[in-house]
């Protein structure tokens, strides 16, 4: 009896019931197999089953998640996700703006454009004034710089943040970067094929917060610049949000006039109930930019978050500017994986 006493309390385990150190075995295991992840590392990836009307599997990527040691609730995971990205107007922006319908349009544009523009001067030049085949090869020149105008313009959209879809992915990031995550939807052309995935990648928020906290106090010398770079590179980050008109106080609902109330009480029984006031709405704009009466820390945080959901979404999908593209300081790169970090990314785009 001492014995088995003995070893439970060595080892935490109760021989007879099978239990104790089990618990604190698996939590040991979980908290090994976390510490292996680095910066930009895909956990899951989860593939939408159609292009044309694109939706996840929530409950696998849970799963998925918590095999790899990550256990998140469902109102940090699930809930926000499916009030970001199930709603159908979306899903159809998520199909209209995806790569594989770009790549279809391509040549239809192509073809619609040629036969509108030979049409059109087919009617005001004739072969005396210049040959079919000339004809046929001025217009097939300039529909093909048309196209690839439109191609490039589309291109370089789909690197930007996307305030439909990256900006209502900023308030899972908020969730998720406690649970050492962030998240993302990419999607691409793979051998005329279209992927789109919602992307899970491992994330330490820390040294980047660190260090664009840092750069922010380096430039607080030139802070009405900064302030200026902000206003214009963030000013189109607006949300549209609807919220609920607010109840109007006591003292403001008046009874009815005396002359609406019958001089005998008899109909007063009779009356209708008063009629249920009706849900009203109102449309009310909300922007990103930061608020510059925050501290450094408070604003470097909420750029940071702001373009995660993009940068997720570029650094899958490969479609990161190389480290080339400006002077930033390669001993504050915190991402192995990429050539760029998620802090020298927000400089990328805000700060140079």
């Amino acid at each position: 009896m001492a014995d088995g006493a003995g070893q439970r309390n060595r080892d935490g385990f109760d021989p007879e019931s099978g239990s104790g150190s089990s618990e604190d075995t698996r939590i040991r295991r979980t908290s090994s197999r976390r510490s292996t992840w680095t910066n930009g590392q895909s956990v899951v990836a989860i593939t939408t089953p159609s292009i044309l009307t694109p939706s996840f599997d929530l409950e696998l990527c849970l799963t998925k998640l918590e095999e790899e040691g990550f256990h998140i609730p469902a109102e940090d995971f699930e809930t926000p996700l499916r009030t970001a990205l199930e709603h159908p107007s979306i899903k159809r922006y998520l199909f209209f703006n995806s790569s594989l319908f770009h790549f279809i349009m391509a040549p239809i544009m192509y073809v619609v454009l040629w036969c509108a523009l030979y049409s059109s001067l087919h009617l005001y030049l004739n072969e005396s004034v210049m040959k079919l085949w000339v004809l046929c090869l001025c217009v097939t020149i300039v529909v093909l710089v048309i196209t690839a105008v439109i191609i490039t313009v589309f291109h370089y959209s789909n690197k930007e943040i996307d305030v439909n879809i990256d900006v209502r992915l900023v308030q899972v990031n908020e969730r998720l970067i406690g649970h050492g995550l962030l998240l993302g939807v990419a999607d691409w052309i793979e051998k005329c094929t279209g992927k789109m995935q919602l992307c899970c990648v491992f994330w330490d928020l820390g040294p980047c917060l660190r260090t664009l906290t840092e750069t922010l106090e380096e430039l607080d010398l030139v802070r009405d610049e900064i302030k200026n770079k902000l206003k214009k590179r963030m000013s189109h980050l607006i949300v549209v949000a609807e919220v609920p008109l607010p109840e109007p106080d006591a003292g403001e609902i008046s009874e009815d006039p005396d002359e609406e109330h019958p001089l005998l009480g008899l109909g007063r029984e009779s009356r209708s109930p008063p009629k249920k006031r009706e849900e009203v709405t109102l449309t009310q704009t909300f922007s990103l930019l930061p608020d510059f009466t925050l501290s450094y820390q408070d604003i470097a945080n909420q750029l940071l978050m702001i373009y995660s959901a993009v940068y997720v979404k570029l650094l899958v999908s490969e479609r990161l500017p190389s480290s080339s593209c400006g002077p930033l300081d390669s001993d504050r790169h915190h991402c192995t994986m990429a050539p760029l970090c998620l802090c020298q990314y927000v400089q990328y785009k805000l700060l140079q």
